[in-house]
């Protein structure tokens, strides 16, 4: 079986996470610079067997779409040119990064790691990988 990608897309950075070949467990991978992400993307795929990419999808409280959701569709079909055979996947991404953030203190990490942003964005992409794997 082939990897799943899922992305936590940010103007400033993107956390990403990936499941295991079996598609069992999302673990994080990392996270990079927004402006490097295509590139992170291209030698990513080269190196490993990716069929479907998860991006997140913010909302609102009331439903509708964030600010930076104009941002995405221009990544999107920025990434669906680049890449025709891959098949994208939306997921619901509200309060991931609070529920990261309070992963990052049930796991016992200081106040100092906490403040990581780039930490939180990478487990914010696996809760999304996680949500969309519970869901499918």
């Amino acid at each position: 079986m082939a990897r799943i990608l899922a992305l936590d897309y940010g103007g400033k950075r993107t956390g990403i996470a990936v499941t295991d070949e079996l598609q069992i467990i999302a673990s994080g991978l990392t996270t990079v610079e927004t402006s490097e992400l295509m590139p992170f993307l291209k030698a990513y795929f080269t190196s490993e067997n990716v069929t479907d990419v998860v991006v997140g999808e913010p909302t609102q409280k009331d439903g509708t779409p964030s600010k930076i959701e104009e941002k995405i569709q221009k990544f999107l079909k920025k990434f669906t040119k680049a890449f025709p055979e891959m098949k994208v996947h939306r997921q619901d991404e509200r309060y991931t990064s609070k529920q990261a953030f309070q992963t990052m203190i049930d796991s016992g990490l200081k106040k100092k790691q906490r403040r990581n942003k780039a930490l939180i964005d990478e487990i914010a992409a696996t809760i999304i990988l996680q949500e969309y794997m519970g869901h499918r």
